[in-house]
């Protein structure tokens, strides 16, 4: 039977920012200016360190996306050292206003963890990144739809290239990490076998969503994630967001909304919404990916 498995982390450094909020009259997460004070505060956390090792192969390239109007869309493939055979496959997708590139630079070095995750006895996968743009992954109204382009036009290369397409992971940070949601519930658990939302874009409220990503409530309302938790039955959940994150009270909404049974495991420990706690998180969640998606070969 599946069991639904929430953890909340770091009770003692919360335990710690509720003593220091008490003092300047401000508990985490009730105030409109929590994330300011949590960050000015220094309740946060440690940063994640990117892992000193070398990283795997790292192949680039693009194409141009029908789905995406025409655009140029760059895409990174990522394995791990001394991969062979038909890799398992994660797509990742970017935040706003970040890119396929993104994923694998010096500062956040997504290849370098999985390079880390595979030599700790994960079994091995592949991660596949491309550009979304700004548009949520989701279809907007001038007729992009970067999901389109991930489920269309990314994934039947990716299987050109070798990779095992036919049951991926999806994986997400802000605005990709709402995307993933969302995506993972239209391909169901016949195509994705786990989803990490790490920081996502969630908003309860329709009139408090951001206009960059749904025009309207009308938008908002047809590609919500938001009531839709049914739709990931069978799919490993993991949701991670830091307690000074803007989005964490609806996170932990969305989280809560999920049918007892489901298969779900999330944290909500001290941090930002930023790369000093998305590397943080990294580790245990690529783990999480590799154990529902990685080759035992």
């Amino acid at each position: 039977m599946l069991s639904r498995r929430t953890f909340l982390l770091g009770g003692t450094a919360t335990a710690g920012a509720l003593v220091v909020g008490a003092r300047v009259g401000v508990e985490p997460g009730t105030l409109p200016g929590r994330p300011w004070l949590q960050a000015h505060l220094g309740l946060n956390g440690e940063p994640g360190e990117v892992p000193d090792v070398a990283p795997g192969p790292v192949e680039t390239g693009s194409f141009v996306s029908r789905a995406r109007l025409g655009a140029e869309t760059g895409w990174t493939l990522i394995r791990p050292p001394g991969s062979t055979g038909r890799l398992p496959l994660v797509i990742a997708l970017h935040g706003r206003g970040e890119d396929h590139a993104s994923l694998v630079d010096p500062s956040f070095g997504l290849d370098r963890y999985l390079a880390a995750t595979v030599a700790d006895a994960t079994p091995p996968f592949a991660i596949a990144a491309a550009d979304g743009g700004t548009s949520y992954w989701h279809p907007r109204p001038d007729g992009e739809d970067a999901g389109a382009m991930v489920v269309d036009e990314f994934l039947p290369l990716l299987r050109t290239q070798g990779l095992d397409t036919d049951r991926i992971g999806l994986l997400g940070w802000s605005m990709g990490g709402y995307g993933a949601l969302r995506l993972a519930g239209l391909l169901g658990a016949d195509r994705v076998a786990a989803v990490v939302a790490a920081s996502p874009a969630i908003w309860q409220d329709p009139g408090s969503a951001s206009t960059a990503g749904f025009a309207d409530s009308e938008e908002y309302e047809k590609y919500t994630v938001v009531g839709h938790q049914d739709d990931l039955a069978g799919i490993a959940v993991r949701v991670d967001c830091g307690t000074g994150d803007p989005f964490y009270r609806d996170v932990q909404d969305y989280v809560a909304s999920f049918p007892d049974h489901a298969d779900v495991t999330s944290t909500f420990e001290p941090g930002a919404h930023d790369r000093a706690y998305w590397r943080r998180m990294l580790p245990d969640e690529l783990a999480f990916l590799g154990a529902a998606v990685g080759s035992k070969a």
